[in-house]
């Protein structure tokens, strides 16, 4: 008889705890494999997630995605189709059992090779769906992950074997009846993957003014469906999406590259220092000095001199 589900749940905890002794995201030899190690529930902490599984083996998470929370666990995974600036803080953890998980990022590309393969290019008028979903875990893709992180043991092996069991991963994903709308991000044409297109540019030029008519344009849509299906996907209005980005920089400029409020808000496309106050304020909770300072402090906490 094969392993059962909760023997080898425990075996990839048991991978991930040997191979990452720290606290904190660990670059794997695998090209797009992280692997993720908590030793006390956390903060939230806000980023942007890009294209990716994310499997849990031991503790869990939950992220909030504009008004929406998606928690997970060891039980059930989370794919991100897009990029998306969410707010994720781990719930279950502790020096006695940490929060062990890994990160897997692929590509649009990636994906649609997978369904050419697999003869499942459909063309389709379906919305688009969430670019985040939460799906319960199933034995083949389990099988797969762990095929993939043992590679980590055999690093000689991770130039033959890496990309073929990656690709059997993102089979297994796609083939999951609850993760229909990732297809609809791969198809050349959908909504989903127009919305992509406004969705990465965004990312690239978040600083700059947002036009709407701009960006209807690039979708080869009218500016009310752009907004209906971007809603869709992300969960908030085009402006909104550019604000968390906004936000999200000017944080980071401020705590990583010491500077000012007021610099900091110019810089990531704000023209009033006060405005950006107010809505940063709103998003973290505190005006950013004081926000600025907490942080500091709790990473003094975390990384004494």
């Amino acid at each position: 008889m094969g392993e059962q589900p909760a023997e080898r749940i425990q075996e990839l905890a048991k991978i991930i705890g040997q191979l990452v002794r720290e606290d904190g995201t660990h670059e794997m030899e695998i090209p797009g494999l992280s692997l993720i190690r908590t030793s006390q529930i956390s903060d939230r902490v806000h980023s942007v997630y890009e294209p990716s599984l994310c499997i849990v083996a031991q503790g869990s998470k939950v992220v909030v995605l504009g008004e929406e929370n998606y928690r997970y666990d060891p039980c059930s995974y989370l794919i991100a189709s897009v990029h998306l600036p969410i707010t994720g803080q781990v719930l279950e953890a502790s020096p006695e059992a940490p929060y062990l998980s890994l990160q897997l990022g692929f590509n649009m590309g990636q994906v649609l090779d997978v369904l050419r393969c697999s003869g499942e290019i459909k063309r389709t008028k379906r919305s688009p769906g969430r670019g985040l979903v939460v799906s319960r875990m199933n034995d083949a893709l389990l099988d797969a992950v762990l095929r993939l992180v043992r590679l980590l043991d055999a690093p000689q092996d991770i130039p033959v074997l890496a990309e073929s069991v990656i690709r059997e991963v993102i089979y297994r994903v796609v083939q999951d009846e609850q993760n229909a709308a990732l297809k609809q991000f791969a198809l050349i044409g959908s909504h989903a993957q127009r919305i992509t297109r406004v969705i990465e540019r965004l990312n690239r030029e978040f600083t700059q003014p947002l036009r709407v008519e701009e960006l209807a344009e690039e979708a080869r849509m009218s500016a009310s469906s752009l907004y209906h299906y971007f809603k869709e996907v992300t969960g908030m209005s085009p402006i909104q999406y550019q604000k968390q980005l906004r936000l999200q920089e000017a944080r980071r400029l401020m705590i990583a590259g010491g500077l000012e409020a007021a610099e900091a808000a110019f810089q990531v496309g704000y023209e009033s220092p006060s405005h950006f106050s107010r809505e940063y304020a709103r998003k973290f909770g505190l005006p950013p000095g004081r926000d600025i300072r907490q942080l500091r402090k709790t990473l003094e906490v975390w990384n004494p001199a």
